[in-house]
């Protein structure tokens, strides 16, 4: 398929860029995209909280009351997790795992479907360089602005720019990425994104 190619000034070029039919026409998995996502995020959350078991609390090891005659439920000892203080049953511990496995045939077919997605709803767009003279988010901005995109877009290029990255760090709508460091999460949320020439042609090579 041939996708229409932007300059830098946000202006349709006469050239057409050959993109892949596998990769970027492809039919829309919507339940392997959310898998996608899903193992995305749970596997870059951290395990921060730690609760204590009824053998950790502080606690005194004396029947509360009696066992016949009160009326209540018979109690052996107030760490008991039915217990107000008492400890937790299924506590949250440090080393806890929460990541989620996808095999490496499926990450690559619901990729292959967001950016077919990308494409459908037109919120691809292809140029021929994407750079800033200097690092100022003005600059940015501007650059941003040729393609009437006020906020919220995903850059996508081939290798690391200093001067694109520190001009749009300040700006929480918008982020800048290689193309070896997409993820699905990044393409779902955001609702442009802009992919140079050559970061197109790595894409290619990464979802052949």
């Amino acid at each position: 398929m041939d996708i229409k190619l932007v300059d830098n000034k946000g202006k349709a070029s006469t050239k057409k860029v050959k993109a892949s039919d596998a990769i970027f026409a492809a039919d829309f998995k919507e339940s392997l995209v959310h898998q996608l996502v899903v193992s995305y995020m749970a596997n870059a959350r951290v395990a921060t909280r730690a609760q204590k078991t009824r053998a950790e609390v502080k606690h005194s090891t004396r029947k509360p009351f009696r066992q016949k005659g009160t009326g209540n439920a018979r109690a052996g000892m107030t760490s008991s997790p039915i217990w107000r203080s008492g400890g937790r049953a299924f506590p949250n511990r440090p080393d806890e795992n929460y990541s989620k496995k996808v095999n490496k045939k499926a990450y690559r077919t619901g990729m292959k479907s967001i950016f077919s997605e990308l494409v459908r709803q037109d919120r691809l767009t292809v140029v021929e360089e994407f750079k800033v003279d200097k690092p100022k988010t003005k600059s940015f901005n501007e650059l941003i602005k040729n393609f009437n995109i006020e906020n919220n877009v995903l850059v996508i290029t081939n290798e690391f720019d200093e001067n694109l990255y520190l001009s749009s760090r300040n700006i929480p709508t918008a982020l800048v990425v290689e193309a070896r460091y997409i993820d699905p999460v990044s393409l779902v949320h955001f609702s442009k994104v802009i992919v140079t020439e050559q970061a197109l042609k790595t894409i290619e090579e990464m979802f052949a």
